[in-house]
């Protein structure tokens, strides 16, 4: 056990014929006395120091953990956005692909469609214009014939005594 201020202000020692002069003897172990309280203390604020330093380091060691475990979230929840953002623009990107595909094939079946219905009209209009070509050509040829110049020739009387004796 180390000792204390008091021990050494207590110790006495045996007097000898020749021994040390006693007021010196008193004199330093009054310094020593006073030395060692002054490193007790010391001692007793360095290891207050400690303690509390130790605290201090034990806060910021929390700290620190809680914010490598908040990085460490932080980046999880950022590689599941990314991911997630990822899945989400391919989705998008196929939708957008399918859309484009079937406006194409719309177009292209209302394009087949349109062109089905030209080519039809075209006939139709051919047809239609060949039979209104032999139509104008039988009233042409109709308008050449001789019946008519033997009509204009007929007396209209004649054409109603005709008429009478039939009736």
């Amino acid at each position: 056990m180390p000792l204390t201020p008091l021990d050494i202000h207590n110790k006495e020692f045996t007097k000898s014929f020749r021994g040390y002069d006693e007021d010196e003897v008193n004199e330093f172990l009054d310094q020593v006395i006073k030395d060692y309280e002054m490193v007790i203390r010391d001692k007793k604020d360095l290891q207050e120091q400690v303690t509390q330093l130790t605290e201090r380091l034990g806060h910021f060691t929390d700290i620190e953990n809680t914010l490598n475990k908040s990085i460490l979230v932080a980046q999880e929840t950022a590689e599941e956005l990314k991911g997630s953002a990822s899945k989400e623009s391919k989705l998008i990107i196929k939708e957008a692909e399918k859309n484009a595909d079937r406006i194409i094939n719309e177009a292209l079946t209302k394009s087949r469609q349109i062109s089905i219905e030209v080519e039809e009209l075209k006939k139709q209009a051919k047809v239609f214009r060949t039979r209104l070509k032999m139509l104008v050509e039988a009233q042409l040829e109709m308008i050449k014939t001789d019946d008519w110049d033997d009509l204009f020739e007929e007396d209209v009387e004649e054409g109603l005594e005709l008429l009478e004796n039939k009736s």
